[in-house]
C-alpha cells in the first residue's frame, strides 16, 4: 500500500522538501542517492541533506520514516552474508588478492510485511545474496546505529576463530574497508 507521509516531524518535513510525499516514492529516491557515508552516521536526515547514504543510514532513513508515518510491518534487519566477487561485484578483487572466499559482512534491509525491501541502490537485488545470508536479526533504527559495527566486528572475530582463518581481525577488516571504499567508487 502507498501511503501518504503526512507526520509533521522534522524529517518528513525534510523530504517534502524534495517533492517527496508517499512511502513508494520515498523508497525509489532513497535507491537512487549515490552509495557513500554521510558526514555523521548518527543523522540519518544527512542522506537526504548530503545526496548520499549506505545501507545502513538509507534503511534506517526508512524505518524512522515509517514509524513517524505509522506505516505499520516495517522490519529493519542486519544481516550477515557471505561476500563474494559473485554477489557483490563492486568490491574489486581484494578477496581473490587475499586468497578469500568471502568475508562476513552487514547489510541492513527492510521486511515490509515479509518481503524483503532492499533501497540501497538502484541496482540492488536481494536475490544476489539471499542464498549468502548466515543470520538475521531485527534492530530499532536506535541499535543500528551504535550496535551494527560491533555486531559485525563480533562476528567477523568468532567466523576467524571457528573457520581457522589465517588472518587477524584487523587484517581482516581493512580487507573489508577496502571491498567498501570500492563500492563507493
Amino acid at each position: 500500500m502507498n501511503y501518504e507521509l503526512n507526520s509533521n516531524d522534522e524529517i518528513t518535513k525534510l523530504i517534502h522538501t524534495i517533492n517527496v510525499f508517499y512511502w513508494i516514492d520515498l523508497q525509489e529516491y532513497v535507491k537512487s542517492i549515490p552509495y557513500g557515508r554521510i558526514s555523521n552516521k548518527e543523522d540519518v536526515n544527512l542522506v537526504i541533506q548530503e545526496n548520499n547514504g549506505t545501507c545502513s543510514s538509507k534503511h534506517i532513513l526508512l524505518k524512522r520514516v515509517a514509524e513517524l508515518n505509522h506505516i505499520p510491518n516495517v522490519k529493519l534487519i542486519i544481516g550477515i552474508y557471505k561476500m563474494t566477487k559473485n554477489n557483490t561485484p563492486k568490491i574489486g578483487n581484494e578477496l581473490s588478492k587475499n586468497n578469500l572466499d568471502y568475508i562476513p559482512e552487514a547489510h541492513c534491509y527492510l521486511k515490509i510485511n515479509n518481503t524483503v525491501v532492499d533501497c540501497t541502490n538502484i541496482d540492488s537485488d536481494f536475490k544476489k545474496i539471499e542464498k549468502d545470508i548466515l543470520k538475521e536479526i531485527e534492530v530499532s533504527p536506535q541499535e543500528a546505529i551504535k550496535f551494527k559495527t560491533h555486531y559485525h566486528q563480533n562476528y567477523i572475530k568468532e567466523w576467524l576463530q571457528n573457520h581457522n582463518i589465517n588472518f587477524s581481525f584487523n587484517d581482516i577488516w581493512r580487507i573489508r574497508e577496502q571491498c567498501i571504499q570500492n563500492l563507493s567508487q
